[in-house]
């Protein structure tokens, strides 16, 4: 320890070992930043020598931390503004030698203190009641440090002040280079907050606009009157860039004195705390190309960017999931990659609807200016996706459950290998036990259970009492009574008894230990099916072989199901997920062992009176039918189905066509369109819980959180990706999941399925359960009911 002249100032040397030294920390990551930082200094401002300050004394050598230490408020300013210390420790303790408060309040006034950690030593009161540390904040300290002189007490606190607070703070003063940066750039950069609240234009924004800084600052971007485009090209921007997609294209602002200004925008989203968007910057330069080359070229993008989907028909929630947007990024060397584009184009000799599309841009692009032929560029590049119809995820209301949900139902896991392989074979399938091979039939079936099966066709039908009544058995005996209610058996031309060996034989291969996928849900996605077929419009739509595979793919649709998601197999590397290539792993193999289960054993085999091209037709629908109920493809079954199906037939009834017969009929049964009907209905089939009547809702629920909660379980016991960690039943909100499913799955769907099929007690079911959770939310509970009062 060096003493200096007057002795108010002392200084410390770091040593080089000891049993707790470490290496000084050099480089930081700051972004795409890589800071250097040089050795920390410390500033111990105490009036007399002690334990507590000898004890940050040596931990400061020991941490390798440059330390002075000042006796007076007077020392401590004059060497703060020597050093400009990262950390600052002031003794709290003795008001008689000098007030701490006055002497941080002097520190904070000076330039250098900006990005400053100062530290408060305290006295410990054990008898006194504990004291607010407002005081200390107001005064412009950091944080508090109760007295304690232990060594490794002092060293502990500043390591974690290193890789705290001084870090954080070392990243903020990074920040004044990209500042400077930004200052001098000759592009206008605006930055406004994820309200789009102006916080920051620089001067070439100003010289641009003609406004001042100042009155653009806190101001909303409706409030300046700066943006004169019509309101649907706006919208355009708005669901391209809050989906957290880049934009660029041209358009008009006036600036200050009312002029035009025509210029080239780029607006990005910055997503920051808790993955949400929490800035949007713009970055613009002036254009000089003629106007209409300009204004083609925006609408050329507009239309580019968006399909907007009109099906909506109710707004149940506050905010509307946006399926529709989807835009891309532009890319240099446009005008070489659209000649090798269309060499490539043209030499092919079999053109899909797709590629005619392609090649009709590109010759379009040949003779259209350059801003319309780049804006066409940035169109082949999203034709060329392959996911045109999926929303950017993560986005919807920035919540933590949707996110959760949608990452567990709509991916396939991390793709990882592990040697944790959790084993499901396809192999591994239930026979019959010999106590359920007893003759069943219609005419037979025990009182109760037909009493439980009385309003079977009835939307509001209770397949848990149906459940309680057959021991957990309901398939077979709610499939005979439906497959006899549609005349399955004639179709198939089987007898009763093969249908019912085939059905018990199905429902042994669901696994009853499952809390949700069992063949209860099984028996519930029958019921549903059966009753959408027997809707007029349905009706009117479905061919006989369209209703038997109907209701055979709800039967079979979850057979085997492990009770674990497709993300779950392939992250434990199981052998259904190397089977099918970590793809609609589960979907894939229900459909497989279903024909499996059936073709094997002649008594079960429902098919095999069935003429071959039949079968095959047959075999083909139920097969998509299963795999329409994988999640991955969820958007795209519902944007087609509106697409192809909702908004034609609005068009026929808002041109007056209502009775125009023939024109619907073609819309409802080309075959085309009649894949996309039974593709809806068994989805909707499918995760119809949140339109079941409250009761059932709330069981549904309670059945589906625990099974992802034993999932999570799992994975944590395995070592495995937590893929739904929301989904921890210790923290879990019940309420808050089930708003997010209905958000950001059901809501659409059902509004586009209840428009062709006129459902609106399930409608009204929906907004019955809806407004129950969010009544547990808004009361914060996690719970599946309220309390007993």
């Amino acid at each position: 320890m060096e003493e200096n002249e007057g002795a108010d100032i002392l200084e410390t040397s770091p040593v080089s070992n000891g049993p707790w030294c470490k290496a000084p920390v050099t480089d930081v990551q700051f972004g795409p930043m890589r800071l250097h930082q040089d050795q920390l200094q410390v500033l111990l401002v105490f009036a007399k020598e002690d334990n507590q300050s000898n004890g940050f004394c040596w931990a400061c050598e020991k941490a390798g931390f440059r330390c002075n230490i000042a006796r007076t408020p007077e020392s401590a300013l004059e060497c703060f503004l020597d050093k400009h210390h990262d950390i600052i420790i002031i003794d709290h303790r003795h008001s008689r030698y000098f007030d701490a408060e006055a002497l941080c309040r002097s520190i904070r006034t000076m330039k250098p203190s900006e990005n400053t950690v100062i530290i408060g030593v305290v006295r410990r009161h054990a008898d006194r009641e504990e004291s607010s540390i407002l005081p200390l904040i107001s005064a412009g300290f950091t944080r508090r440090y109760v007295e304690n002189s232990n060594i490794m007490a002092c060293y502990n606190e500043l390591i974690q002040l290193e890789f705290g607070e001084v870090q954080a703070q070392f990243k903020l003063r990074a920040c004044n280079s990209l500042f400077t940066a930004l200052e001098k750039s000759q592009e206008a950069i605006e930055i406004t907050s994820e309200d789009h609240v102006i916080q920051y234009v620089n001067p070439a924004f100003e010289t641009v606009m003609g406004y001042q800084i100042g009155e653009l600052i806190g101001k909303e971007l409706t409030e300046v009157p700066i943006n004169e485009k019509k309101a649907d090209f706006l919208d355009t921007i708005n669901s391209c860039i809050k989906i957290g997609k880049e934009w660029q294209g041209m358009y008009y602002v006036k600036n200050k004195n009312g002029d035009s200004v025509q210029q080239n925008v780029k607006i990005l989203p910055v997503i920051g705390q808790g993955g949400r968007i929490r800035h949007y910057v713009s970055i613009s330069r002036l254009c000089n190309d003629n106007n209409k080359v300009e204004k083609t070229c925006e609408r050329v993008q507009a239309e580019s960017q968006t399909d907007i989907q009109t099906c909506r028909h109710k707004d149940r929630r506050k905010g509307s999931l946006d399926v529709r947007s989807t835009t891309s990024r532009g890319s240099d060397g446009s005008s070489q990659r659209r000649h090798s584009s269309m060499a490539r184009i043209h030499s092919m000799t079999i053109e899909a609807p797709i590629t005619k599309v392609i090649n009709i841009i590109n010759a379009a692009q040949e003779s259209s200016p350059m801003p319309v032929a780049e804006a066409l560029d940035r169109v082949l590049e999203i034709l060329r996706t392959t996911e045109l119809y999926s929303p950017q995820l993560g986005t919807k209301d920035e919540d933590p459950h949707t996110s959760d949900l949608v990452g567990g139902l709509m991916t396939d896991g991390l793709r990882r290998l592990s040697g944790n392989e959790y084993i499901l074979s396809a192999k591994q399938t239930h026979q019959v036990a010999g106590s359920l091979i007893s003759p069943i039939s219609l005419n037979d079936i025990p009182p109760r259970i037909t009493q439980a099966m009385e309003n079977e066709e009835h939307w509001d039908f209770d397949i848990f009492e149906l459940e309680a009544a057959t021991h957990k058995r309901p398939l077979v005996y709610l499939g005979l009574k439906i497959f006899a209610r549609f005349g399955i058996c004639e179709f198939l031309n089987c007898s009763e008894s093969t249908l019912r060996s085939w059905l018990q034989v199905i429902e042994a291969n669901y696994h009853s230990s499952n809390s949700y996928h069992n063949s209860t849900h099984s028996a519930d996605v029958l019921h549903a099916t059966a009753y959408f077929l027997s809707k007029e419009r349905v009706k009117q739509t479905l061919d006989p072989i369209d209703e038997v595979a109907a209701l055979i793919a709800a039967t079979v649709h979850d057979v085997d199901h492990p009770g674990r998601t497709n993300s779950f197999l392939c992250n434990a590397g199981s052998e259904l997920a190397i089977l099918y290539n970590d793809t609609a792993v589960l979907e894939s193999h229900h459909a497989a062992l279903a024909f499996q289960l059936t073709t094997r054993d002649d008594k079960c085999n429902i098919f095999k009176n069935m003429e071959r091209n039949e079968y095959r037709t047959l075999r083909q629908a139920i097969i998509d039918m299963v795999l329409a109920t994988e999640m991955t493809k969820h958007f795209e079954h519902v944007n087609k189905f509106v697409n192809s199906i909702n908004k034609p037939l609005a068009a026929l009834e808002e041109n007056g066509n209502n009775g125009d017969g023939e024109s619907i009929k073609t819309v409802l049964t080309s075959p085309e369109n009649r894949i996309l009907i039974k593709r809806m209905l068994i989805k909707c089939a499918d995760i119809s819980n949140p339109c079941r009547p409250i009761e059932q809702c709330i069981e549904w629920a309670g059945r589906i959180s625990e099974e992802y909660f034993a999932q999570t379980d799992e994975e944590k016991r395995q070592g495995l990706p937590v893929v739904m960690p929301v989904f921890d039943r210790n923290t879990c909100s019940i309420p808050k999941s089930q708003i997010s499913f209905i958000d950001y799955f059901i809501t659409d769907m059902f509004d586009a399925w209840d428009a062709f099929a006129d459902l609106p007690n399930l409608m009204q079911h929906l907004d019955n359960n809806f407004k129950y959770w969010k009544g547990l939310d808004e009361r914060k509970l996690r719970s599946l009911r309220p309390p007993p009062e």
